[in-house]
């Protein structure tokens, strides 16, 4: 039973890594039909983010209150929902309406069952978690891909919710599987709600906070501007630019699937520390002058695969850090401070690589990578003091 629901968590993931993607590969022809510039793309996913950060920091509330199967029930229908509302909107005020419970579905549920793994299970299972939430964003983008192929991107959003909603179907059915750590649970839930406060008072938590945002604004800077800097300052070809920056995203997938037959007996830490080493060996093989363009684009998917076991390691973590009993207030708050990153870094190197030159780009990703260290190295030393 224990094998069965891990199973279904792992579906659950792959279900909040399907829309994540989504918006991105259809929004070049989107832009068109709803008549508005292709910035607006950016409000759309800022309406979503929102959303997300407003679900994290209440997920403690709601899993207290209802609990982790439920919350995961209705956040993955909630989804589906939105993507049948993409499907049929006319108007671009429409698609911001329906990126509410977009965001809110998303933020809900990664929340909740990260919380959840990092109680009930080991590294590993954590590594593969998100492992499967990168299967769902290599999965979408081929659907809309087809869909606009063969059809329209209306047809892309409306078959991922389609698969969004046997997801739900799913769930709802497993169910009763969730008993298996009914007795651990119940003591989680209800009680005091520590809340964003609460949680921000713990010795150590801003630390992991600044550290685990720096890590989320890395990241979503490689997504957007990987394929750019290579093309403005390498002279890589655009075609063979987007090939290897979407290696990116692959590298931190077979990343987290390799990491999980070593995290258990590394742990958590010394996995974030090889992690970012190997994230600056990529970082230095984009800076080092007059290496071959082979190289220089293994980078990229080194430094994807350096990515790979930093979030996991630090969400699985928390609750030895800071106790079963307040770490799904945290793992909220962590999930709004990576959105918070991950919303705002992009357009600001955006705008600085306007002013400075797209050639900042590994310098500001870097930068990033050595606040996210040093907060991180802080947190756990603050919270192993505290013990």
């Amino acid at each position: 039973m224990v094998s069965l629901l891990l199973a279904v968590i792992y579906l659950a993931f792959i279900s909040l890594g399907l829309p994540d993607s989504l918006l991105g590969a259809g929004w070049p022809v989107m832009h068109g039909f709803f008549g508005v510039p292709l910035a607006y793309g950016g409000v759309v996913s800022m309406v979503i983010s929102l959303g997300t950060v407003t679900s994290s920091l209440l997920s403690e509330r709601l899993t207290k209150r209802f609990g982790t199967k439920y919350v995961t029930v209705v956040s993955v229908a909630l989804t589906a929902l939105a993507l049948l509302g993409f499907s049929v909107a006319s108007r671009f005020w429409m698609l911001c309406l329906w990126a509410v419970p977009y965001g809110l579905g998303a933020g809900s549920i990664d929340a909740a069952l990260n919380n959840y793994v990092a109680l009930h299970y080991t590294s590993r299972h954590m590594s593969w978690l998100h492992c499967f939430w990168g299967v769902g964003t290599i999965i979408s983008p081929y659907i809309m891909s087809l869909a606009l192929t063969h059809a329209t991107w209306q047809v892309g959003y409306r078959t991922v919710a389609l698969i969004q909603l046997g997801i739900t179907a799913v769930l709802v059915l497993t169910l009763p599987l969730w008993k298996v750590h009914e007795a651990v649970d119940r003591g989680s839930q209800g009680g005091k709600i520590l809340g964003l406060k609460g949680a921000l008072g713990i010795r150590g938590v801003i630390q992991l906070l600044l550290g685990f945002c720096g890590y989320c604004a890395l990241e979503s800077t490689c997504m957007l501007w990987t394929a750019s800097y290579l093309i403005a300052t390498r002279g890589v070809a655009p075609e063979r630019a987007a090939a290897f920056a979407s290696l990116f995203f692959i590298g931190i997938t077979a990343g987290r699937f390799l990491a999980g037959f070593v995290s258990n007996r590394l742990g958590d830490r010394r996995m974030i520390r090889l992690g970012t080493g190997i994230l600056f060996l990529g970082v230095a093989l984009l800076l080092i002058p007059g290496l071959p363009e082979a190289v220089v684009l293994a980078g990229c998917v080194v430094i994807g695969l350096g990515c790979a076991p930093i979030y996991p390691s630090i969400i699985h973590a928390t609750p030895d850090n800071f106790g079963p009993e307040n770490s799904q207030a945290i793992i909220g708050v962590q999930m709004a401070s990576a959105y918070v990153g991950s919303t705002f870094a992009p357009p600001l190197f955006g705008f600085l690589s306007g002013r400075l030159g797209l050639a900042l780009f590994p310098f500001f990703v870097a930068c990033f990578g050595l606040l996210m260290i040093a907060m991180v190295e802080r947190a756990f030393k603050m919270a192993n003091r505290k013990k």
